[in-house]
């Protein structure tokens, strides 16, 4: 198992997995992968992870900023998606305990996310490491002409924006 940064020779491999995620229906409210400049413009430049197995993408996280407003520099929003094919491994909880510590060495203070009621494993890894429920947004969006609720959560850094 290896971490690294990510930059755009890895985008077809990690589009396809942002694409499983996508058929869920219970990953993101996004309908079509986007492209690796719109991805990329919209993402942070840091705290870009995957993970390899056996050669192989099997997984990434990223962080999006929450707002352009400079009080909000340290507020990121996360996504993490693994390979179908390796669900059950941990993979997801490996993944988002080295974004919270990529994130802590980038000056986040606040990790955030709107999370499916329906996905209940990913919600399961956030509050295992930290997240709490922070509220719950009701007919937040629409999903092919159905509307759906998130979760928010969040986590506070213990050790960065204490003072």
């Amino acid at each position: 198992m290896e971490f690294r940064f990510f930059t755009e020779k890895d985008w077809e491999n990690i589009s396809k997995i942002y694409k499983e995620g996508i058929e869920t229906k219970n990953a993101t409210f996004q309908l079509e992968i986007p492209n690796w400049k719109e991805w990329n413009n919209s993402h942070l430049s840091h705290s870009r992870i995957v993970m390899i197995l056996n050669a192989e993408i099997v997984g990434w996280a990223a962080l999006s900023p929450v707002s352009s407003r400079c009080v909000y520099g340290g507020v990121a929003e996360v996504s993490v998606y693994v390979s179908n094919s390796h669900f059950g491994q941990k993979i997801g909880t490996k993944l988002l305990e080295k974004l919270i510590l990529e994130s802590e060495k980038n000056g986040i203070w606040t990790l955030q996310a709107g999370i499916f009621p329906e996905n209940k494993a990913i919600l399961k890894i956030h509050n295992n490491l930290g997240f709490r429920k922070v509220g719950y947004r009701e007919k937040i969006g629409k999903m092919n002409g159905k509307w759906r609720d998130t979760i928010l959560i969040e986590r506070r850094s213990k050790k960065i924006g204490i003072e």
